[in-house]
């Protein structure tokens, strides 16, 4: 096991435990994420309060990892996101959503490069409207 992978475990190990100082002490100061709902968040606190915002919207979220890969100093991680939403959830074009009380599973995967052992480039991948169908959250489609 190579070092992206090593600091992808720890950044992984430190979502499952909800340990902002430990998220963060795995992200380079000048780190940029790339996701669907925000787009670029730049920095590493920017970026903890990307994660802590889902925290709050699912205390219990979990990580499940399928399977990692490894290339030199990139490394990726497959899986879903697991949780129950009983928090509010941050729009992308600002506010929140209420809590919906639901249950989610949806696919992920993460691309992290890894430089210095620290996450300097991270694109996190998950698809939308999964998420806001199990939140019930789209609006039922008119059967013509």
């Amino acid at each position: 096991m190579g070092q992206a992978r090593e600091v992808m475990d720890r950044l992984m190990t430190a979502m499952d435990t909800k340990d902002r100082d430990a998220l963060a002490g795995c992200y380079a100061a000048d780190a940029v994420i790339q996701t669907p709902d925000q787009g670029e968040v730049a920095g590493r606190e920017a970026i903890t309060n990307y994660f802590f915002h889902f925290w709050e919207a699912m205390p219990d979220v979990r990580y499940e990892q399928l399977a990692t890969h490894e290339a030199g100093n990139v490394v990726i991680i497959e899986g879903f996101v697991a949780g129950t939403n009983t928090g509010p959830l941050s729009r992308p074009t600002g506010g929140t959503l209420p809590p919906t009380g639901r249950r989610v599973r949806v696919r992920s995967c993460d691309v992290a490069t890894v430089d210095a052992g620290l996450v300097s480039t991270h694109h996190a991948y998950f698809d939308q409207l999964e998420l806001l169908g199990q939140l019930g959250l789209l609006p039922e489609l008119s059967k013509q």
